[in-house]
């Protein structure tokens, strides 16, 4: 499927609808009152629904998968290989994982208030979130994640 596939994760998947922004994927989550609301944003948006919601898996006419385990490993697995999603590594940390909007890029001049000093005089590249102005980098987490989606065996150079 294509990049610009967007998601909409059901309550009870939100480290997956996190794991999916990490990869770049536009992934929201929503903790509807009711199913109703969940479907109604789904088609409003054009966003694929992910539930664990068994009485919404036969639910006809809608974009859903159906996601088996409570392992977010094998969530985020089994959306990759049924959606056939391709992974890259130049795809990571492109969302907010906070808000889901896409990242920009941004100049390291002036966020010396804005980081940690260490952070600030090791760290060249940095990206800002415009929507919540949440700042990243590419700090140890950067591995731990590349090594989590390796271990998937679905990450593209």
């Amino acid at each position: 499927m294509e990049r610009g596939l967007k998601f909409i994760a059901s309550g009870e998947l939100g480290r997956l609808a996190k794991w999916l922004r990490i990869l770049g994927y536009d992934a929201s989550y929503f903790e509807p009152t009711r199913r109703g609301e969940l479907i109604i944003q789904s088609l409003r948006e054009g966003r694929m629904i992910l539930t664990r919601n068994s009485s919404l898996k036969d639910h006809r006419g809608l974009k859903m998968v159906y996601i088996k385990s409570d392992l977010v490993k094998d969530q985020l697995k089994q959306t990759i290989d049924e959606l056939k999603l391709k992974i890259s590594e130049r795809d990571l940390f492109t969302r907010c994982v906070i808000c889901n909007h896409p990242l920009e890029d941004i100049a390291k001049k002036g966020l010396s208030k804005k980081v940690p000093p260490y952070v600030f005089k090791t760290m060249e590249h940095f990206r800002r979130c415009p929507l919540c102005k949440r700042i990243y980098w590419a700090g140890t987490h950067w591995n731990r994640v590349k090594e989590f989606v390796a271990s998937l065996g679905v990450l593209k150079k």
